[in-house]
């Protein structure tokens, strides 16, 4: 597979700036604190009672958030074709990107009173990543998504220091894992089956459990 000269890949931004200099160390962590801090914006949001519907302008925002200063088309979809190294998946053309993430919202607000807070989360997180939409900062988004879905489908800002993106970042494997299952179950069928991302929202529940156990030892002083 032909490699974009601005090609993403499944891991952190952390990881591929490692051993830069200093500054975009620095900003590594400014762009994540902003990204964390405007989905806590667009979850308060909507627990004040403004309707959510999840929409294009969300998704752009939320990843300008993640690399400004890093990625000359933060916040914007790419211009181009993208590989995904170690994995088998190739990302659709760049024309097709809009429709793409158009049809990943219409899926998510058509079935949000149908299914799950994890089922819808855990699509996002999925195919996000499938169709790899931006030139840098896919999984930083597609977390950060997720997660604001997940907020806002329970109505809350979910408690406990051990956030899900949070536990992603630093056991990668299981994500990476959950998301080829899916792909591969999609590559089969062509279609968004009931259990297309049954392995993602298993994951997803449990690192929910992790976090909301966090909260539960911080309130009776168990935390280690």
């Amino acid at each position: 597979m032909k490699r974009d000269p601005h090609s993403s890949q499944r891991h952190d931004l952390n990881q591929k700036y490692h051993g830069h200099d200093s500054e975009i160390t620095g900003l590594l962590g400014e762009c994540g604190v902003r990204q964390a801090e405007r989905v806590r914006e667009r979850v308060l949001d909507a627990l004040d009672g403004r309707p959510f519907k999840l929409r294009f302008s969300a998704i752009l925002d939320l990843n300008r958030c993640a690399i400004d200063g890093l990625n000359a088309h933060a916040g914007n979809f790419r211009p181009a074709g993208i590989g995904i190294n170690e994995s088998k998946h190739e990302p659709p053309g760049a024309h097709l990107v809009p429709e793409l993430v158009e049809e990943l919202c219409d899926y998510v607000n058509d079935r949000w009173d149908e299914k799950s807070a994890i089922h819808l989360s855990s699509f996002i997180m999925w195919r996000l990543n499938w169709i790899h939409p931006f030139a840098d900062g896919n999984g930083r988004t597609s977390r950060a998504v997720a997660y604001l879905v997940l907020c806002v489908k329970q109505g809350m800002l979910l408690p406990g220091h051990k956030t899900i993106p949070e536990q992603i970042v630093d056991r990668r494997k299981p994500y990476y894992e959950a998301l080829e299952k899916a792909d591969e179950r999609y590559k089969e069928t062509g279609k968004f089956t009931e259990d297309i991302v049954a392995e993602m929202e298993s994951l997803m529940g449990t690192m929910l459990a992790v976090q909301l156990k966090s909260a539960f030892d911080a309130a009776v002083g168990n935390e280690r």
